[in-house]
């Protein structure tokens, strides 16, 4: 990566603005992954590998694979998911099937709630 102090300080300036943006989507993304688990789960039971899958098809970015199990195992533990049903697999262990809980369905319209607000707040024309 090159250092700031070689660069022009428009160049600067944009690169600053690059990587604020993008620590921006990785944190609205990768690092709050149980928002988007909890939506996909909110439309049917699915298995682990189809939340990874359906995460990069439906929302455009890919969630590690350890990184989607380990937030499914919190989610399971806290009470926000659970397994629905357990069937046999051709290639490999058993598919845990996940399902939204109530728990989990009131945390998602929180989180929703939270960034309606969040939204208006911050991108609401306000004129003086």
């Amino acid at each position: 990566m090159l250092s700031k102090t070689f660069l022009s300080k428009k160049v600067a300036k944009s690169y600053s603005l690059a990587m604020a943006f993008q620590r921006f989507v990785r944190k609205l993304t990768r690092e709050n992954l149980w928002i988007y688990i909890l939506s996909l789960l909110r439309d049917g039971p699915l298995y682990g590998y189809e939340v990874e899958r359906t995460i990069k098809n439906r929302f455009g970015f890919k969630p590690g694979k350890v990184t989607c199990y380990v937030v499914l195992y919190m989610l399971r533990k806290e009470g926000f998911i659970a397994i629905s049903q357990k069937l046999p697999s051709d290639v490999g262990p058993p598919r845990r099937y996940y399902r939204i809980t109530k728990k989990g369905e009131e945390l998602l319209e929180k989180a929703k709630e939270f960034l309606d607000n969040l939204r208006a707040q911050l991108f609401t024309d306000k004129k003086d």
